[in-house]
């Protein structure tokens, strides 16, 4: 077994790798203040893995999760960064603040699926990578996430509260929250819509890609043919421990 591990914004997430098949999820909050090594061997008790390899967009907890997976495994811990073979062409793009989460999410959609491919990740931050029929890396987009739009709503306009996200009943919302709700996720299915028409304007056919927490509740909506992998970036993880081992 692999440890596959991916550092978010919210989550530490961790993923039992056993070949191709992912085994079991568990999470952490991604909090700086947390024993890590203690917190890490209580979270993953009794289970043996091989080696651990991991991404991160928050470099405070890199260090700490590392170390604590290394106390686990006994073995050096594989960090993905922008010095790691991943065997994805970025030569075009100026990779100074990329999120290794991206590349990592476009190694497994390589790995899976005809290109072009456009990976939309939706979580804290719902981001596209695209990759063309070259296999270079040719940028994309980064929006707010879901929660993260509908915080702002609630914290900038009195009369609108905060609500928890579910599946809509219908299209067009009968209450505030059921307004709030229908908009945060018709927008973004509408907004993933229009950026792929764009893109297979720009490309020709596209490969459309769906992962992240939020994936579930927007793929429904969407009147284009889509892929859902829910566990992409521990597969992409996992394809990269396999090209430097």
């Amino acid at each position: 077994m692999l440890f596959t591990v991916d550092i978010g914004n919210t989550t530490v997430a961790i993923a039992g790798l056993e070949g191709e098949r992912v085994a079991f999820v568990k999470k952490l909050p991604s909090d700086p203040g947390l024993n890590w090594p203690a917190a890490l061997r209580q979270l993953l008790e009794g289970v043996e893995a091989q080696g651990a390899v991991l991404s991160s967009v928050v470099p405070a907890l890199t260090g700490p999760v590392g170390e604590g997976l290394k106390a686990i495994t006994g073995k050096p811990v594989l960090v993905v960064d922008k010095t790691t073979p991943t065997g994805l062409d970025l030569s075009g793009y100026d990779t100074a603040n990329l999120g290794m989460d991206r590349v990592v999410d476009c190694v497994a959609a390589l790995a899976m699926y005809t290109t072009p491919v456009a990976v939309f990740d939706m979580g804290t931050a719902t981001t596209l990578s695209v990759v063309d029929r070259g296999g270079l890396f040719r940028g994309g987009m980064i929006l707010p996430g879901l929660a993260l739009g509908l915080e702002a709503l609630s914290a900038r306009a009195a009369q609108l509260p905060p609500i928890t996200l579910s599946q809509p009943e219908g299209l067009l919302g009968t209450d505030t929250v059921s307004c709030m709700k229908y908009g945060a996720l018709y927008g973004a299915a509408g907004a993933i819509e229009g950026i792929v028409r764009r893109l297979e304007e720009e490309l020709g056919g596209l490969t459309v890609v769906l992962t992240g927490g939020n994936s579930t509740l927007v793929r429904p909506l969407l009147g284009i043919p889509t892929a859902w992998e829910p566990h992409l970036t521990f597969l992409g993880l996992g394809e990269i421990w396999k090209g430097n081992n």
